[in-house]
């Protein structure tokens, strides 16, 4: 059963063109660095066009939510965990109707590119603040935040099939 092209119950699996990829930290006497992604490892679609850092404090969560055309390229490294869903609702995907939740960040260092499509959200359920750095391929409202902006909120929906444990 679908509701307005989403569908009412998902089945845990990998989605197609969800992209991990493990960030290495390099660690010296001066402290550590983390690459968080190269320009020769992106497909030419998510390459970059802004990038932010945000907090996430504990209890807190960020979605669920998705974009008609925008790529976001997460880096998730430390402090702290989040745990991110994925739903995908593109009804042209092998996929469709799959979800996965991963923990993310301290324990698992990863960078994660969501496909437009794909509704995501993370959520803090640690004890300690979780950053995530996103650089995704479209900007924010456009060139000189002139345009309308590619988000599709389903947090404040209480019916919303995009539910987190």
């Amino acid at each position: 059963m679908k509701l307005r092209g989403i569908p009412t119950t998902f089945c845990e699996g990998p989605i197609d063109d969800v992209v991990y990829r493990s960030l290495e930290r390099y660690d010296d006497s001066r402290g550590w660095l983390i690459e968080l992604f190269r320009e020769d490892e992106l497909p030419a679609e998510n390459l970059p066009r802004m990038a932010y850092l945000c907090e996430t404090l504990p209890g807190s969560a960020r979605g669920p939510h998705e974009h008609h055309q925008q790529s976001d390229l997460f880096a998730f490294t430390e402090p702290g965990d989040l745990e991110l869903y994925l739903w995908d609702i593109r009804e042209d995907s092998a996929t469709y109707g799959h979800c996965q939740q991963v923990t993310v960040g301290d324990s698992n260092r990863q960078l994660v590119i969501v496909p437009p499509g794909v509704v995501h959200d993370f959520k803090n359920a640690g004890k300690v603040s979780a950053w995530a750095f996103n650089a995704p391929n479209v900007l924010y409202a456009g060139e000189g935040k002139q345009s309308e902006v590619d988000e599709i909120r389903h947090e404040e929906n209480l019916n919303s099939p995009f539910q987190m444990d």
